[in-house]
């Protein structure tokens, strides 16, 4: 989310059902494991199995959780190489802790790695990183890829939009000094400016967001069993090419709409040499006043500023063939709403203004040129306020927020999207959004939370998170929901966040308005989740509530979830240290739950407040099952935070010593890897 307002914490394609059936039919027939060796080799030379994961696990562990995608994960490190695996590694500031799945293979100019198709495909997406430029502003790199041994294509890679430094809201400039000096860093344990002798900071200080990714039509459908080499060719002018992972796709023929207002008669340049706003903007007009839709045929259509849209259905070639792309513009004077750039975007109107309603976008990809992180810029894919509209089948990537809603306004879905690599958030309700769904959508490389609710003066209300996947945000949490009113995350999968959040977070801050009603945590599944908060210099749990602006006694229902592999805690209650006194954390209600692998606890209590557990199964915990702080006074009479057992809380973790409120306190325990998990 935008970090305008600081907290006391200064933290930093769908193809058809049919395909995606067969597809996964295939996958199955061809006996897939995750975890296989990464150098595998078939018998008599022929290519190994291909490893299809999902979120790096395998997919049977994650069934029925996370988004409906048309392509099929493949991590590089399953794939034959001659280069080097980097990780496991979830320190941050290292590029295999930015990794799917906290792995990755390093190609050194000459090497290779080499996957094999699972499925028919004609498109691939590389998620890759090459080094940045010295002085920052990244460079180019070349990456040949080639099916069963012939050359067929040559990727640009690069490092534009990727490589950020320092404190937030960070810096492009590799030797920058903090940008904070005031504020406390873990570096040195210290205030920078209130120390003598000023302590030596290392640059580049904090690197982050090393990766960017590349989609690729091959120009063919190759069959399963099919070999795709990327090869960092020698003499590149990157000393090191990254690989994280392979997609790979079978993607329908380009849609025809020929009774709709086509952006092509109203002037609109599909090579992308010319700007196509005015033309768009005409086909609109046009289409309002018809009651047609606007059509967006194959092509690149450069536009460098807001579309604002009311009341009107576009609708693209499908988004690996319409493409609406833009440059960040510098404005000649900063804009009432404080943004001093603009890029493209579509844009409901203000809801001071009444919003807009009625708007159906589908079908296209919108690729920014965001590369640094300015809050009060409105440099988004999507923005406004949307009453009663969808937003459906699109990619979004280099932008400052895929798809950032100012309400109030109602009744939107956001479905199918793929929203990749962008400085901060992929969605966020802002203020007073309510009746809304989002839903399969994959999201990847977030620069802040992946998906968030965000009840600023106004709450959101009755919305749903649903079946949604998000990987590796770089800063902060998979999804968040910062109060409000009956609201429902579901069935979603979170993977890999990196630093100082966690894969869900329940949080009273950045003003938000309380939680009142129910909040309802469901069915959601996280993976490698809890990371480390540099400000406290402690781990964090999969699932984290914080109570810092207010408390937080709305009915909470955590339910059916799974955390796998949490690198500290699995769940965490947490107040603020300024405000631990004054706030508490009640009536929350963990149910069948099951837990595999914890770094430290199940649960980590540092809050006054009381939380109940039924049916919550744990295994391959490393320290003590409950680390009950309560509010750190540790009182004759124990913890001020109270666990109520209503039975069935199976793996020895919760025993009948530690309740109703021991003192189980150690600030900081060690961390035991837990071991990958596996089926219950």
């Amino acid at each position: 989310m935008n970090r305008s307002i600081r907290a006391a914490l200064p933290r930093t394609r769908r193809r058809s059902t049919a395909a995606v059936a067969a597809a996964t039919a295939l996958v199955t027939a061809v006996g897939i494991l995750a975890g296989a060796p990464a150098a595998a080799t078939g018998k008599h030379g022929t290519a190994p199995a291909p490893v299809v994961t999902r979120a790096a696990l395998d997919p049977q562990l994650v069934a029925g959780k996370g988004a409906r995608v048309g392509f099929l994960e493949q991590e590089a490190e399953n794939a034959v190489t001659n280069g080097e695996v980097i990780g496991p590694d979830r320190t941050a500031y290292t590029l295999p802790s930015e990794a799917s799945g906290r792995r990755a293979v390093k190609l050194v100019p000459g090497r290779h790695v080499e996957f094999t198709l699972p499925a028919a495909a004609n498109a691939i997406t590389v998620r890759y990183s090459i080094p940045d430029a010295p002085s920052g502003g990244g460079i180019t790199a070349p990456l040949d890829v080639a099916v069963n041994g012939k050359r067929v294509r040559s990727m640009t890679l690069t490092s534009e939009y990727a490589w950020l430094y320092n404190q937030y809201p960070f810096s492009n400039d590799p030797d920058a000094d903090l940008l904070h000096p005031d504020w406390w860093i873990t570096e040195c344990s210290c205030v920078p400016a209130a120390t003598s002798p000023y302590p030596t900071i290392q640059k580049p200080f904090r690197p982050s967001h090393f990766y960017d990714e590349q989609r690729l039509l091959l120009g063919r459908t190759y069959r399963a069993g099919d070999r795709i080499r990327l090869t960092a060719p020698a003499g590149s002018n990157a000393a090191w090419t990254v690989i994280d992972l392979l997609d790979s796709e079978l993607v329908a023929p380009p849609r025809v709409r020929l009774l709709a207002a086509n952006v092509l008669a109203f002037g609109a340049d599909p090579t992308g040499r010319r700007d196509s706003a005015p033309a768009i903007e005409r086909a609109i007009a046009f289409a309002r006043r018809t009651g047609l839709d606007v059509y967006l045929p194959p092509g690149t259509f450069q536009v460098n500023r807001h579309i604002i849209v009311d009341d009107v259905t576009i609708e693209g070639a499908g988004n690996w063939y319409t493409i609406i792309k833009g440059r960040e513009v510098t404005l000649p004077n900063p804009a009432p709403d404080g943004s001093v750039h603009t890029g493209v975007g579509f844009y409901g109107r203000d809801a001071a203004d009444g919003g807009s309603r009625d708007v159906h976008l589908s079908g296209f990809a919108i690729e920014g040129d965001v590369r640094e992180r300015i809050d009060t810029d409105q440099v988004n894919g999507i923005g406004g306020a949307m009453s009663d509209s969808t937003i459906d089948g699109l990619h979004i990537r280099h932008t400052k927020v895929g798809l950032w809603f100012d309400g109030p306004m109602r009744n939107v879905r956001v479905t199918n999207n793929i929203v990749v690599d962008q400085i901060a958030d992929a969605l966020n309700f802002h203020t007073g959004v309510t009746d809304s769904l989002v839903a399969h959508n994959f999201v990847r490389n977030t620069g802040d939370d992946g998906l968030a609710m965000w009840s600023e003066a106004t709450a959101n209300a009755r919305n749903t998170f649903d079946h949604n996947t998000v990987q590796s945000p770089v800063l902060a949490n998979g999804i968040a929901i910062y109060g409000g009113t009956d609201n429902t995350v579901s069935n979603n999968l979170v993977a890999d966040p990196v630093r100082e959040g966690s894969a869900l977070q329940v949080g009273s801050r950045f003003g938000a308005e309380p939680f009142t009603g129910h909040l309802w945590i469901t069915g959601n599944t996280t993976a490698r989740a809890g990371t480390y908060e540099l400000n406290w210099n402690i781990g964090l749990g999969a699932i984290w509530l914080y109570a810092l602006d207010r408390s937080i006694d709305a009915r909470i229902e955590v339910v059916g979830d799974a955390y796998l592999d949490s690198t500290y805690n699995a769940i965490m209650l947490v107040s603020e240290w300024s405000v631990k006194d004054l706030y508490s954390i009640d009536n929350v209600h963990f149910r069948d739950i099951r837990v595999d692998g914890t770094g430290t606890s199940v649960v980590s209590a540092r809050t006054a407040g009381a939380a109940s557990f039924q049916n919550v199964d744990a295994r391959n915990v490393g320290a003590v099952g409950v680390n009950n702080c309560g509010s750190f006074h540790f009182t004759p009479a124990g913890s001020e935070f109270g666990l109520t057992d209503l039975g069935g809380n199976d793996g020895g973790w919760l025993a009948d010593w530690q309740l109703p409120n021991t003192i189980t306190c150690d600030d900081r325990p060690p961390v035991v890897p837990p071991p990958p998990p596996t089926r219950w």
